[in-house]
């Protein structure tokens, strides 16, 4: 990676870090949806990326949010197992050949990118919800949190996508 797409990823992160931190970790709409917007900076990551250092990038992510959050570990291996199943959704979603260079992008995969958003969306949201209640005893409310929460995540990131979008085109 060059030199400024580090930059630029590292201010991400810090935005993320922030934004959850401080305003999505406090919106929770009738205790079932909360936003976990900070797996964008994990979707977003260059496809040619190395492995390892996705995955370090995740858990550095996830402990940073743990720590913020009083948290111990949930948002950290919710968000390495996500990053861990990156790179097999990206060879089944499209060829790594084609992309090895690009960051992922609405403007560029089209559905594509929907699919992969929401699988791996949904990746990170069952893992963090199961680990963070730690019990299957009221299932139900498990998977609505789960349903929840991964739709206005969904929405959220679509629309942070939607204006990067109207930027690249301007």
């Amino acid at each position: 990676m060059q030199r400024d797409s580090i930059v630029k990823y590292a201010l991400m992160f810090v935005i993320l870090v922030l934004l959850q931190v401080l305003i999505f970790n406090r919106i929770s709409l009738y205790a079932y949806a909360t936003p976990y917007l900070y797996i964008y900076l994990i979707i977003k990551l260059p496809v040619g990326i190395q492995r390892n250092i996705t995955l370090l990038v995740a858990f550095v992510l996830g402990f940073t949010i743990d720590i913020f959050s009083n948290t111990p570990g949930v948002n950290a291996a919710a968000t390495t197992l996500a990053a861990f199943f990156r790179r097999p959704i990206q060879s089944v979603m499209f060829t790594l050949d084609d992309y090895e260079e690009k960051v992922p992008c609405l403007s560029l995969l089209g559905w594509t990118f929907v699919k992969y958003v929401l699988l791996m969306v949904l990746i990170h949201h069952t893992a963090l919800i199961l680990l963070e209640s730690f019990t299957l005893f009221n299932i139900e409310m498990q998977l609505l949190r789960i349903l929840f929460s991964f739709i206005l995540t969904s929405i959220l990131i679509f629309i942070l996508e939607g204006f990067s979008v109207q930027k690249r085109k301007k």
